[in-house]
């Protein structure tokens, strides 16, 4: 029995399914890296903000420490938006990658039905092959072992089956002589 195609045709679709999902992972986990990258620049913004409120109380700039305060609390509003996204993000990319994974195992079990689908065709190939030369070697044996009229009986019956094979062994055969003859 080969592989039908309909098992291809799953494999294919169990193929395009694992990478969409990958796919979907590497944009969400690409959307959650830029969250996390506007986060750190974000509290970055707040260390120069304190920086400059600090710098300010030496200096004795009213405008620079109203400044330094804004910038403090603009962070602050930045970080409680970008917190909860983050955290949504992250929730996301679990979901993801969890899809991902079972879209590969989906993949991989009917990789493994092809594989062993496969397998078993070519050692049920095999055994026939080797029943078939078992066959004509016992079929030659027992010619053999009863004589003459014996053999001009199974040559009867069996010429309609192997006449075949015979055109092909002579057709060798001829091949083989003629390289002989050639090579001498």
């Amino acid at each position: 029995m080969a592989v039908s195609r309909g098992l291809r045709r799953l494999l294919r679709i169990r193929d395009l399914e694992e990478e969409q999902s990958r796919q979907a992972l590497e944009s969400a986990q690409g959307e959650l890296n830029r969250l996390e990258h506007a986060l750190v620049v974000t509290t970055e913004r707040e260390r120069q903000g304190r920086r400059l409120v600090q710098a300010s109380a030496h200096t004795g700039q009213l405008s620079d420490r109203l400044a330094g305060l804004e910038e403090a609390r603009s962070v602050d509003r930045l970080v409680a938006v970008l917190e909860p996204r983050i955290g949504a993000k992250q929730l996301e990319v679990m979901n993801l990658r969890q899809a991902f994974l079972l879209k590969r195992v989906e993949r991989r079990q009917a990789e493994t039905l092809i594989e062993e689908t496969e397998a078993k065709e070519a050692i049920e190939a095999d055994r026939r092959s080797q029943q078939s030369l078992d066959d004509w070697f016992s079929s030659k044996l027992f010619r053999r072992a009863n004589g003459p009229e014996a053999a001009a009986k199974t040559d009867l019956s069996a010429s309609d089956e192997l006449a075949p094979q015979t055109v092909e062994v002579s057709a060798v055969l001829s091949q083989d002589v003629s390289t002989a003859e050639d090579e001498t």
